[in-house]
């Protein structure tokens, strides 16, 4: 199983994008940034929405937990 946990890590790399990165797009903390990363903190939908704007996809598109056979 893939959780949206995981799939915000791979972005985030893949687009080269830091945690600071992240965090200035967000108007956030790096450490409130990097605590969502990593489940410390609870992720709320409306900035499930606004991370997901960053790479234009849609919260279930990262967050939506999938099943691999």
């Amino acid at each position: 199983m893939k959780n949206g946990y995981e799939k915000l890590t791979r972005l985030r790399e893949k687009h080269n994008f830091s945690y600071q990165d992240m965090a200035d797009f967000l108007k956030i903390s790096k450490c409130y940034y990097w605590q969502l990363e990593h489940k410390k903190r609870r992720l709320y939908y409306d900035m499930a929405k606004k991370i997901a704007a960053i790479f234009n996809l849609k919260p279930d598109d990262i967050f939506l937990e999938t099943h691999d056979l």
